[in-house]
């Protein structure tokens, strides 16, 4: 069946041409992100929902999303999603962060401008029938200090244009490396310095604890007299109270604000101020940049749907869509590794190791990662998924660890799964062969290899003679044919692992009589 998606938001009649091409069913409904109740009562039946910022994707609206896979945000912004919500619920949710670079790049350039030249006074003035030349006195940009704080992708645009403009550049972001402000043409400073030299500062971050009210009433304090300051990334960056506070005692000589810390801002501390050039959130508005974001946000969930690819998801390690074929057999080899390992794991798990060997190493490990914890913990949360894996064990407080080691020994590729519990340790590693399929290759540091199965018996005994021959006979006498059967030994009459791939699934009573033979350890059916 193919997958179905939900547009509850207006996108470009392109990206739902593109959602079709990808052979994915679309459901174009532009103005029901605004009816919440309808929303709910129909989003059961999608597995992709794709959406702008007038739809709220809330907690309560997830635990309706029975089908969802993926919620698509067509822009940088996520705060109408519930993002650990959507994770625990195994939902990915992706944006298109480079989508509307430049276009709010330009705009933070044009509030720069309109703020420097007093633009839309001296326009009100002048189509007000005065002539106001005198009184509209602005300043130049050229030699100016541009101070961005946060040099991403928007921020480093921003720095381009700025050192186009013959301006100076200095940037504040603990994560730009000094290679790459030298890449940009910027300066990297810490923020005190931003703060005190810069003639212009614009903000280009996310909103965080750590960042919002970056620029707060005592960080204001610390700037130049005459500074002017630009935001077109988040609201809450800055603590609109003291800004206006500081514009009213003539220390910021101007503000171009695009974001508001509540919004739609019908009301604000900083309107009515002759200094402060507001709009109603438009970084990311223009032709160009709705069409982009549309396409993308189409093409990254179509992808998904039909490929397994992942791109620039938020609670998700990405895959490309060149990589997910090659993965897919490891994801698949991780998953049932993980999985093995959960139903032999009765008490609490303390910690998680991933050693990754050969070629398997120089994947996307972390993507295996999630796939190993989501088999391992789903015999006891049946709605853990590869998305919501990692946070689960996070949350928990179980300790994951990965090792990467691209040399090769027996294997081209080996993937060992160690879990540690309250008890002991217990490690099964495996391979993917020439044919795809996954392998278990080593159980508990025993050689062996055997193919998973639908249904399985996992048998640990002493290596004493007769056991494969009374094994065989029960499980013929109780008319189950075997499909697969590996063994392996530490040594003669040491301790033996037999793994076996049975038609059907074992009673209790097997199981029980199972463990009742000579030298048999432990007995346990698994299901894969």
């Amino acid at each position: 069946m193919a997958p179905r998606v939900l547009i509850s938001d207006s996108l470009s009649p392109t990206a739902v041409q593109i959602f079709r091409d990808h052979g994915v069913e679309v459901d174009y409904q532009p103005d029901l992100g605004k009816d919440k109740d309808r929303l709910a009562e129909i989003i059961g039946d999608y597995d992709g929902l794709a959406i702008r910022s007038a739809t709220k994707v809330t907690g309560k609206l997830l635990e309706k999303a029975t089908r969802l896979k993926v919620v698509g945000r067509a822009g940088i912004g996520v705060d109408n999603v519930d993002i650990p919500a959507a994770t625990a619920r195994g939902v990915i949710v992706m944006n298109t962060p480079f989508g509307n670079s430049i276009t709010t790049a330009e705009h933070a350039i044009a509030l720069m401008f309109a703020t420097a030249r007093d633009i839309p006074a001296a326009d009100a003035s002048t189509q007000g029938g005065k002539w106001e030349k005198n009184r509209f006195m602005g300043v130049e940009i050229t030699g100016k200090v541009l101070g961005i704080v946060g040099c991403g992708n928007i921020g480093s645009i921003v720095a381009d244009r700025g050192i186009g403009l013959r301006m100076r550049v200095i940037a504040y972001d603990p994560f730009l490396t000094p290679e790459r402000a030298i890449e940009i043409g910027a300066e990297k400073v810490d923020l005190d310095e931003l703060l005190r030299r810069a003639d212009f500062i614009t903000l280009h971050t996310p909103l965080t604890e750590k960042t919002r009210n970056i620029l707060s009433a005592e960080a204001i304090a610390k700037t130049k007299k005459g500074v002017r300051i630009i935001n077109c990334a988040r609201g809450g960056l800055l603590d609109e109270v003291a800004l206006r506070a500081a514009l009213d005692a003539g220390h910021v000589a101007g503000a171009g604000i695009d974001v508001f810390a509540e919004e739609p801002a019908t009301a604000n501390p900083l309107f009515g101020h002759p200094n402060v050039v507001c709009t109603p959130h438009l970084g990311a508005s223009t032709t160009e940049a709705q069409e982009n974001v549309a396409l993308q946000v189409a093409e990254q969930m179509s992808d998904y749907l039909t490929k397994g690819a992942v791109q620039n998801a938020l609670n998700m390690p990405s895959i490309t869509a060149e990589e997910a074929p090659k993965l897919t057999p490891f994801v698949k080899l991780a998953e049932l590794l993980g999985s093995f390992a959960g139903q032999l794991t009765e008490t609490g798990l303390v910690g998680v190791r991933l050693e990754y060997e050969g070629e398997v190493a120089l994947m996307n490990t972390r993507a295996l990662t999630a796939a190993a914890l989501s088999g391992l913990m789903k015999p006891q949360m049946d709605s853990v998924n590869m998305v919501s894996a990692p946070a689960v064990a996070k949350d928990r407080g179980i300790a994951v660890e990965e090792v990467r080691r691209d040399d090769q020994k027996t294997y081209d590729s080996l993937l060992r799964l160690t879990v540690t519990t309250e008890r002991q340790s217990r490690a099964v590693a495996g391979t993917v062969f020439s044919d795809g399929k996954p392998r278990i290759v080593e159980i508990k540091g025993i050689q062996m290899e055997a193919e998973f199965q639908p249904s399985m018996l996992y048998v640990t005994n002493k290596d004493k003679p007769g056991f494969i021959g009374n094994l065989g006979t029960l499980l013929g006498n109780n008319d189950i044919n075997i499909a697969t059967f590996a063994v392996g030994r530490t040594g003669r009459g040491e301790d033996a692992i037999a793994l076996i791939g049975i038609d059907g699934r074992a009673s209790d009573d097997v199981i029980a009589a199972v463990r009742r033979l000579p030298n048999v350890l432990q007995a346990k059916p698994l299901s894969f």
